[in-house]
């Protein structure tokens, strides 16, 4: 079942666990003349699992392989399907697997209005530029057909999703396992939105535990339903795969089902109750928060193309003050809210390489001194200048975009998010944010502001979160955070810089909060305590998840 790494990557062929591809046909498959469709069928899995269901429903083995469809791009995974079907005593089966591409079958079939009761799958997970421009010049018409306009970041399963269920019957029911990011990537939010309009009941299933650990790609279990009894979403998060068995046969009792909102907001809220999402839906309309875009502008950090050659001890290079930069790499030497002289000169005690070769534009490489014409000459000697940043540079030991920022924005982040004030001026390098304040910002405020129980919270449902655990944040996502800004001013940043290297960031909060949220939001203390706990809620899935991958 396993082939080379990269063939699976640029087939996006990670086959489903056989029960994984039981449950999907048990809970989709509700009589014995249900007509199926399996639109990237790989091996047959899903497929086999399906004529399974349909004879336990006293189909007959006649009539089985007529009730089953699948597409497989990939020739030789489809002889194996059919092979599959036939150990299982069908009939016909090559009239019913067909090899070819999804999307050319889909507008084929359209064309006859072939709809289908149930359809299951495992589309592949492949990025845009992975794939052949004429597959995706199809799929791209037909999500275009239903209003949505993607671009060159969305992966290959959005289209797939679109496109199957434009092929249900109206009481269909789709069941697919699906990347996570489809809750939570900017890019999904389209798909979000179509599916939150397109079907009538979404019950999404997570795991704990990794299904793919070998790929760290985290992954869901999308039921949906066109014409259900009842309307909403509901989330469940169990362990692994094997406790998939609790709840065959539809058995969803007990868990809660939520009004589902017609939006592309991240979907990672489903993880709370009603209640905790309406209090976090009314304080993200009040107006006493302010949304982080309007108080900073967040970049990228330097992207230096070898942090090996360019960022250096401080003392490596005599005229350091001339050619250097003083240079942050890692977010770990971001101990407080502050960062000081002091932590500046702690990392250069420490011997950590601390300053980036940063080097005038307008100057020729003549006009350098001796030792950085060494360096350079010592860069081409180690093939730096082959990196592919580095070569398509016009001198490729210039870095661009060096600026010093007036704070940092943690990127990557495991316990809690924070905007740490930049006393030292130094740059920092991708593993960090670039923070600017808007005209007429105090930086100080904001940066006290930022760290309280509200913020946090809207944080762990802002940013993304993939297998490993690690809440990330890209620039457009670091500008899309309330922040509660009524009596900010009381804030004193030493102190609370003092407070968190002492106490840690628990009595920060208790700080903030009483301030902010009480004071400022005019909030209860029951509303206050059930704030933190949406945070601790989110942050210790998330973090669970990291600590249980396999």
């Amino acid at each position: 079942m396993k082939e080379k790494a990269s063939d699976q990557k640029l087939r996006g062929g990670y086959y489903t666990p056989t029960p994984i591809a039981d449950f999907l046909c048990e809970w989709a498959i509700q009589t014995n003349n249900d007509t199926i469709l399996e639109p990237s069928c790989g091996d047959g899995v899903i497929l086999e699992s399906a004529a399974k269901t349909l004879i336990k429903l006293q189909c007959k083995k006649v009539n089985t392989s007529g009730l089953l469809n699948g597409i497989e791009l990939n020739g030789e995974e489809a002889i194996k399907a059919k092979d599959r079907l036939y150990k299982l005593g069908l009939y016909d089966v090559d009239k019913n697997i067909h090899t070819g591409d999804f999307f050319e079958y889909y507008e084929k079939i359209l064309t006859y209005n072939n709809k289908f009761d149930v359809i299951v799958g495992n589309p592949p997970f492949i990025r845009y530029q992975d794939c052949k421009k004429e597959q995706m010049d199809i799929a791209f018409r037909i999500t275009r057909s239903v209003g949505l306009e993607l671009n060159k970041l969305t992966n290959i399963w959005v289209p797939f999703l679109v496109s199957a269920s434009l092929l249900l019957k109206e009481n269909g029911r789709l069941a697919m396992v699906i990347p996570a990011e489809l809750f939570q990537v900017g890019y999904a939010a389209q798909i979000r939105r179509f599916l939150s309009d397109f079907y009538k009941k979404i019950t999404v299933i997570t795991f704990k535990k990794l299904v793919f650990p070998d790929i760290q790609q985290e992954v869901i279990l999308l039921l949906a339903e066109k014409n259900a009894t009842t309307e909403g979403i509901s989330i469940l998060e169990i362990e692994d795969i094997d406790m998939l068995n609790t709840y065959k046969k539809n058995n969803f009792f007990g868990i809660e089902l939520k009004p589902i909102e017609h939006t592309g907001e991240k979907w990672t809220q489903y993880f709370l109750k009603s209640d905790e999402i309406e209090l976090l839906h009314s304080l993200k309309q009040s107006r006493k928060l302010t949304n982080s875009r309007d108080a900073i502008d967040v970049d990228v950090g330097v992207v230096t193309g070898n942090n090996d050659f360019f960022i250096v001890k401080s003392g490596d290079i005599q005229n350091e003050k001339s050619y250097t930069t003083r240079m942050v790499t890692r977010s770990a030497h971001l101990n407080g809210l502050v960062f000081t002289e002091e932590d500046w000169n702690g990392m250069a005690e420490r011997l950590l390489p601390s300053r980036l070769l940063s080097l005038n534009d307008t100057n020729d490489y003549d006009q350098y001194p001796q030792e950085i014409k060494e360096l350079i000459k010592l860069g081409q000697k180690h093939g730096v200048n082959e990196g592919y940043k580095c070569r398509i540079r016009k001198k490729w030991y210039i870095v661009p975009s060096v600026w010093i920022p007036e704070a940092f924005m943690l990127r990557q982040v495991h316990a809690f998010p924070k905007i740490v004030f930049n006393e030292a001026r130094a740059s920092c390098t991708d593993t960090i944010h670039r923070v600017r304040f808007k005209k007429n910002i105090d930086g100080r405020v904001i940066c006290g502001a930022f760290v309280n129980s509200l913020t946090f919270a809207f944080s762990e449902i802002t940013g993304r979160s993939y297998g490993g655990g690690v809440l990330t944040f890209e620039p457009s996502e670091a500008e899309n955070i309330p922040i509660p800004l009524m009596g900010a001013e009381k804030l004193d940043l030493e102190k609370l810089d003092y407070l968190f290297r002492q106490e840690g960031i628990y009595a920060v909060l208790d700080y903030t909060d009483d301030i902010l949220l009480k004071d400022g939001l005019g909030l209860s203390k029951g509303e206050i305590v059930k704030i933190r706990g949406i945070w601790e809620k989110l942050r210790d899935r998330r973090i669970y998840r990291k600590n249980n991958k396999k």
